[in-house]
């Protein structure tokens, strides 16, 4: 049977998951219900892409029982509320990042799922794609040897859009874009805990961080950062979404399927991978992902939340 998805949330990254679904099989993935908090946005999607089902509110979802999974698609300061949700409705969920606005948020979700025996997955969609797949093959087989240095950049020009600008909806650039360079790291050293961070950042005036770590000088002589003889593994950018891997001097490409419609973000055809992730684990009956575990969410959240400390950066959401 096909995976039966509901969708939370009718904006951009929706549009882009729904068109991304279309590249699968469909007899593997059906998208039944969109809810939106407009019942005349959420038919409008349903037109556009074919879904049967349209809900006004994000309770009418809730509430459905047709549906194996939800993808939460909503802005970043409403994961932790609708999450909630659909947990507490005995629904399986795919929560877009970040997971929510702290840690605490984060552990209060994980804590609903296990309390309710359903799948949770936060959609780091990197985590899915088939470079990131082949980089932790490398690293499980020892292929690189011990890794030392780590570096992952992350750059966007997004100060023209509310969203990244506004601290009443969960903007700035960590928890947007920052995340995608964290959660590589902790990949790469498998979800170890760092042993000590300092973050520096440019602030914007909305009190959010435009840039974390405006330059660095690196050093090192435990391995060679630029002489491509030695064992070098280098994910071409968009780092978040990749199609390139270059290992050693030796290039494969993993070339995304064409949308059948335009796409808001960069490579969007590759949350297939992350639906096609979530439709394996529910089969296999696991209720968390081995590709993104509940405790790499965790930890993701406690580092960021601990980089805002140092920055200076406080949510509304820290003080509840």
């Amino acid at each position: 049977m096909a995976t039966r998805w509901g969708l939370c949330g009718a904006g951009k990254i929706s549009h882009d998951f729904s068109v991304a679904m279309k590249t699968l099989p469909p007899g593997d993935h059906q998208i039944a219900v969109i809810a939106a908090r407009s019942l005349e946005r959420a038919k409008e999607f349903a037109k556009k892409h074919g879904i049967p089902k349209a809900y006004g509110s994000y309770e009418e979802l809730a509430k459905d029982p047709d549906i194996d999974v939800v993808y939460v698609g909503v802005l970043h300061t409403e994961h932790w509320r609708v999450g909630l949700l659909f947990l507490n409705a005995g629904k399986n969920v795919l929560c877009e990042k970040p997971f929510a606005m702290n840690a605490r948020q984060v552990k209060e979700l994980v804590a609903a799922a296990k309390k309710n025996n359903v799948f949770l997955m936060e959609a780091i969609w990197s985590r899915c794609f088939p470079v990131y797949s082949e980089v932790r093959r490398l690293l499980t087989e020892a292929a690189v040897g011990e890794v030392k240095l780590v570096k992952a950049y992350f750059g966007s020009p997004q100060l023209h859009i509310p969203r990244s600008v506004k601290k009443e909806l969960g903007g700035g650039a960590l928890l947007d874009i920052g995340v995608y360079c964290l959660q590589f790291i902790l990949m790469v050293f498998n979800g170890e805990r760092p042993k000590s961070i300092q973050a520096t950042g440019v602030l914007l005036d909305s009190g959010l961080v435009t840039t974390a770590a405006q330059a660095a000088n690196v050093c090192c002589k435990c391995v060679p950062l630029f002489n491509t003889q030695h064992r070098l593994v280098t994910v071409f950018g968009p780092m978040h979404c990749p199609t390139t891997l270059v290992v050693n001097n030796k290039e494969t490409e993993y070339p995304l399927p064409e949308p059948s419609l335009s796409l808001n973000f960069t490579n969007s055809t590759g949350l297939r991978y992350e639906a096609e992730e979530v439709r394996q684990c529910l089969l296999k009956g696991l209720k968390q992902s081995p590709q993104m575990p509940l405790a790499h969410s965790v930890l993701l959240t406690e580092i960021m939340d601990e980089i805002r400390r140092q920055v200076g950066v406080v949510f509304n959401q820290d003080r509840h």
